[in-house]
């Protein structure tokens, strides 16, 4: 485990080099140093860590450096505070907690806070409790929020494994456990359920941040009702409304750019045009895959885009440091460079671009020029967590075939509309020929076919429906054990042939991503663990991901970030209409309904 001193252990450290008694273990000198608490830029400083943390900053700590002391020449180059990822899950990179840690390391990510409620809907607690050890291995900050919701929409789909009150008040007592992960049964909250209730309640008790989730545009008695139920953060907004009535409200708006999510250009205006208090805004990632941290990057991306959109860097800065820390109640260990706090520090030479030149975590250098220096260490992932993917039996086509009502010659059906770089999707409705009494894919309209394998217990189970949005074309098919939040198996094909044969291949490789065309795979993302993550290299698992994007492309998809899409088809807390493995689900209502009309 990497190791830190708490304050009380290092202070008398700290003090003696501040005071000129002692040496730094480091000097940073001459730089320009980025003080995100003033909002200023202060040129001419040094900064001397002692123990992983800050000890002095001033214009002059020369006396700091011993015959022992690592010295590192800024030379006027900017000194900024390491980024923080204010929300995120780490299995959207289909990467362990160590390898997606050395993926964003070099990007200058040294503090992440990560919800692995995907773990949690597989393995239940035990999964949560992996994923938190892991991350206390690493040599950056990685907090983990406890799951608060699996199922997230009870009633409406089946889990791996259920989490309980009593597994959230016995996570609150973990080392490396900040708070409550986004509670996105909000019609739970809304309704005053007693299971959720008491979740934030065992939060709250132990004085830790509950994180929020409304996925509703609806501003009304539902927003209020949700408000009162306690959370204290929400990701969810997509329009400059949304931020400012969560921040109106006493909530902390975070704002996400992932790899398919582009909220921040649509919200930001709160802050840059109708003039806001910026110290309540956060800049996420929510999900990236594993493609873009390695080919664009991580928060650095964020930060960018940001000040792209018009915001101010040293306000932008602010959103991805301090603000996240003060929000999980870290104001005074990290997020700035600031006596006492955790010594995480980037170098650049420019901060509108923001080349990430040299990465300091924790006083040590963990990256410099884009190169990985620091060792991250994997956990012991047992065969339980390796062996996840049961069918109970071979799959043929005759599991994804759609039955029309008796007699039909033609169908009304309910169709899962995608939108392009957005979590909700449309309910949509098509009118599709019948053949053989069997409803049939079309497309010439757009439409595939979708199937949702039951795969944590292998009850043989497969719901079957329409998506649209893909433009798939040929004889093709897509399947994927990352199906967020229940994390069943989702199928998308035009083929039913192919459908199975995707189905049966993931069986076999015990999770992860197929693809196949004319009856062939043409690129498959094995993913061993949970059946969402690699331990693999981040850089290879990007390049199947990459093979994988390819091949969805080569199957006539033209969306951005596709896969992303895809995998959540099966979310049943976002609007409008989505699949799980009871049925075709309206979010609007929150009730089971027919496929056909």
């Amino acid at each position: 485990m990497n190791t830190l001193k708490s304050w009380p252990e290092a202070a008398p450290r700290l003090i003696a080099v501040a005071a000129g008694r002692a040496p730094a273990d480091t000097v940073i000198r001459q730089g320009k140093w980025v003080n995100v608490q003033s909002r200023e830029v202060l040129d001419g400083y040094d900064i001397a860590i002692a123990e992983g943390r800050f000890a002095a900053i001033a214009p002059d700590l020369s006396g700091a450096i011993g015959p022992d002391t690592q010295v590192i020449e800024a030379n006027g180059r900017f000194m900024l505070p390491g980024l923080i990822d204010g929300h995120m899950h780490i299995e959207s990179g289909m990467l362990t907690p160590a390898e997606f840690a050395a993926a964003v390391i070099p990007h200058g990510t040294t503090t992440m806070f990560t919800d692995p409620h995907e773990i949690a809907n597989v393995l239940g607690l035990a999964g949560v409790r992996m994923m938190h050890d892991e991350a206390l291995m690493q040599p950056v900050s990685i907090f983990t929020q406890m799951p608060s919701c699996a199922p997230s929409a009870p009633g409406l789909e089946t889990t791996g494994f259920e989490i309980s009150a009593e597994d959230v008040a016995e996570a609150m007592t973990w080392p490396g456990i900040i708070g409550l992960g986004e509670m996105m049964n909000f019609p739970g909250v809304i309704a005053g359920d007693p299971k959720m209730l008491a979740e934030i309640a065992a939060t709250q008790d132990a004085r830790k941040t509950v994180g929020g989730h409304y996925a509703s545009p609806d501003k009304g008695a539902p927003f209020r009702a949700y408000l009162a139920g306690g959370p204290a953060d929400d990701h969810e907004g997509t329009r400059e409304d949304d931020a400012i009535a969560r921040v109106r409200n006493g909530m902390r708006s975070m704002m996400r750019l992932g790899s398919a999510w582009y909220d921040v250009k649509t919200q930001i205006t709160a802050v840059t045009e109708k003039g806001l208090d910026p110290r309540n805004f956060i800049l996420c990632t929510d999900d990236c895959h594993s493609g873009t941290l390695v080919e664009d990057g991580h928060m650095n991306r964020v930060y960018r885009h940001a000040v792209a959109c018009g915001c101010p860097p040293l306000v932008a800065l602010q959103m991805c440091t301090v603000n996240t820390a003060t929000h999980f109640g870290l104001e005074r260990e990290l997020g700035s460079i600031a006596p006492g706090r955790r010594a995480d520090v980037i170098l650049s030479s420019d901060l509108v671009t923001l080349p990430v030149e040299t990465v300091i975590a924790r006083g040590r250098i963990v990256a410099e020029g884009g190169r990985l220096l620091a060792e991250c260490p994997h956990y012991a992932w047992p065969e339980s967590a390796r062996q996840t993917v049961h069918l109970g039996k071979h799959l043929t086509a005759a599991d994804f075939a759609i039955a029309a009502p008796e007699g039909a010659n033609t169908v009304t059906a309910k169709v899962i509309g995608v939108v392009e770089n957005q979590a909700p999707t449309k309910a949509l409705t098509a009118e599709l020929a019948v053949a053989d009494g069997l409803a049939q894919p079309d497309a010439a309209k757009d439409i595939a076919q979708i199937a949702l394998v039951e795969r944590h217990r292998g009850t043989g189970g497969v719901v079957n429906g329409f998506v649209s949005g893909f433009g798939y074309t040929g004889r093709m098919a897509i399947g994927s054990t990352v199906a967020h939040d229940s994390h069943h198996m989702i199928v998308v094909g035009t083929d039913r042939d192919s459908m199975a044969a995707a189905a049966n291949r993931l069986g076999e490789m015990g999770g992860g991503i197929t693809v196949w065309k004319d009856g062939a795979e043409i690129a498959a993302v094995p993913l061993p663990i949970a059946g969402l993550m690699s331990d693999d290299p981040a850089a290879e698992v990007a390049a199947r991901a990459s093979r994988m994007v390819a091949a969805m492309a080569e199957c006539g998809c033209t969306l951005n970030n596709a896969y992303m899409q895809h995998s959540l088809l099966a979310l049943v807390v976002i609007p409008e209409i989505r699949i799980s493995d009871l049925g075709l689900v309206d979010v609007t209502r929150f009730e089971l309904t027919d496929l056909f009309e």
